[in-house]
């Protein structure tokens, strides 16, 4: 599960793509995943796909 934050868990979202004809496709969005150390405390820092929402949010501290 590659497409998968790891902070929230949220992931690859599926619908329709409908044209200007509204002729249906089927399409997906993928989140925006970004690698980045993430400081765990106690001195442990791990490299993890966590997603740009929780990164704005604060939810997660990077490590320097």
């Amino acid at each position: 599960m590659a497409n998968v934050c790891d902070c929230c868990g949220r992931g690859r979202v599926t619908g329709n793509s409908v044209s200007h004809s509204n002729r249906h496709t089927r399409r997906t969005w993928c989140i925006n995943l970004q690698s980045v150390k993430v400081d765990l405390g106690c001195n442990e820092s791990r490299r993890m796909k966590i997603c740009t929402r929780c990164l704005r949010s604060g939810k997660v501290k990077r490590a320097v």
